[in-house]
């Protein structure tokens, strides 16, 4: 894809939606990192019905750790992996009380070493709550990068580093949210919805679809 083409597509993005931001609730950077663990292979619409309780009792991590690992599975035994995701957001509520002052750190590094947060997770974390301009490579980003012509990947690392390269600065640090959106509600993994998609001719894959049509 040339330069041109991958600034006409976010210069759309953009005036099509003009704050992105994502689409778990939480109120402060804590809560966006233990919602961000949490989300990791489930649904943000999962994790909001179980953080919506969950932070009402506790938003720290010395309150997570307050409620010890049987009190914590009762808010997010609804979540996939809910048993390992427990384990590893109290290890990191003790890292964080005894390192960071309960402060959520804002070095890959440091969130990388906590328990329960790997690339992606920090890429989330140093985007949404430092304003960093990282992009989080899930599910979503994977299929639409390679799909649309945006990247050629094989890898989630391989698709951030080529969107990194080639995505514009001035649009880098909301590229993440505008991917992922664009990927859960229109660029869907099955009959992605080109008719009424707004880079449908921007796209390689539906220029290629359009030229290429299935035989009746």
């Amino acid at each position: 894809m040339t330069p041109q083409k991958c600034r006409a597509i976010f210069k759309r993005f953009k005036k099509n939606n003009p704050h992105p931001t994502t689409e778990l609730h939480y109120a402060s950077h804590f809560e966006l990192l233990i919602a961000v663990i949490l989300s990791a292979q489930a649904t943000d619409v999962s994790v909001n019905k179980a953080t919506v309780e969950l932070f009402k009792h506790a938003k720290t991590p010395a309150q997570f750790l307050s409620l010890g690992l049987t009190g914590l599975k009762t808010y997010i035994k609804t979540i996939g992996l809910y048993n390992a995701k427990a384990k590893n957001i109290l290890a990191t509520c003790k890292i964080l009380e005894s390192q960071y002052h309960g402060k959520v750190p804002d070095t890959r590094e440091a969130l990388e070493a906590l328990p329960g947060v790997g690339r992606k997770t920090a890429n989330v974390v140093l985007n949404t709550a430092f304003g960093k301009p990282t992009i989080a490579v899930d599910t979503h980003i994977f299929r639409v990068a390679n799909r649309i012509g945006l990247a050629q990947g094989s890898t989630p690392l391989a698709v951030e580093k080529q969107l990194l390269e080639i995505i514009p600065k001035v649009y880098l640090h909301d590229a993440h949210h505008w991917l992922i959106l664009h990927g859960r509600y229109v660029c869907v993994a099955r009959k992605p919805k080109c008719p009424t998609c707004l880079i449908n001719d921007l796209c390689e894959y539906a220029n290629k679809t359009k030229a290429d049509p299935l035989p009746v």
